[in-house]
């Protein structure tokens, strides 16, 4: 990913979340979020009505491999102070998805007029949390060498519904030599809050998964011939159950186009 000037530096891994926040907000940068602001905890996003919320927060405790919940807002607060200090959930995500009744009806770069009073914010973790101590460890990361988004599958490995949320599990897929497979297990195992270990390794077709060349979200990337699949529950997962749930209005993050928080990664690391 090239680097972007930002107040006479630049925006990349060695950046803070708040001035990738700043430059987000305003408008000047609609892009991916993986491999920016490395140390800090990225997330996932999901707005429902108040009235909606209680059966997903339901499913995401039901479901915490895909969907682990960091912070939950107050009905109609676009601050989340947990997770760090001037976020606005209206604006700091790079691309919004809309959807009405289940159906995606747009991707947007704020949603400042569409904001509602009883919307509930769920910040649910990602992946990219533990891609830092993989990289520490010396363990290359396909997706951000190759400057592209982890690529996404869905699967035939089945959530816990609640009330009408369900369906499939949606991973992360990293192409590892079967000695750093080895030792990603062991790092991620360290992070149960964002995902964990992975859920995975080897054959994709085990997890109804056709074609790694086609991923359902994101970027396709190189898989050398010494290299095994490694998957990892995702934070996209939510999608698919509300395509299933079909509430009035929800509001997402387009994959790979997170909220970027205060948070360190190291504050989610277990010993």
């Amino acid at each position: 990913m090239q680097p972007m000037a930002f107040h006479g530096s630049t925006l990349n891994a060695q950046s803070s979340a708040a001035d990738c926040r700043h430059l987000i907000r305003s408008g000047a940068w609609g892009g991916l979020t993986a491999g920016l602001a490395a140390r800090y905890v990225q997330v996932n996003l999901v707005m429902l009505p108040a009235a909606e919320a209680g059966d997903f927060l339901r499913f995401a405790q039901r479901n915490p491999k895909p969907c682990p919940v960091l912070a939950v807002s107050e009905p109609g607060e676009f601050a989340l102070p947990e997770m760090g200090d001037d976020i606005d959930l209206r604006r700091d995500v790079p691309r919004y998805r809309i959807f009405e009744d289940g159906q995606c009806m747009a991707e947007v770069g704020d949603i400042v007029e569409i904001w509602r009073d009883d919307l509930v914010t769920f910040a649910i973790g990602c992946s990219f949390t533990f891609e830092h101590t993989l990289l520490e460890a010396g363990i290359a990361i396909r997706h951000l060498d190759e400057g592209r988004n982890v690529p996404m599958y869905r699967t035939s490995i089945q959530t816990h519904p609640a009330g009408r949320f369900g369906g499939g599990m949606v991973v992360t897929m990293r192409p590892l030599k079967a000695v750093d497979a080895i030792r990603a297990i062991q790092i991620t195992s360290r992070f149960p809050g964002v995902h964990g270990a992975p859920v995975h390794l080897g054959d994709p077709a085990l997890i109804g998964i056709a074609d790694l060349s086609r991923p359902d979200f994101g970027d396709a990337v190189t898989i050398a011939a010494d290299e095994l699949p490694v998957f990892w529950a995702c934070g996209a997962t939510p999608q698919i159950a509300l395509l299933q749930a079909k509430p009035s209005l929800c509001i997402t993050h387009a994959p790979g186009h997170m909220l970027i928080t205060d948070r360190l990664n190291h504050d989610y690391a277990t010993l």
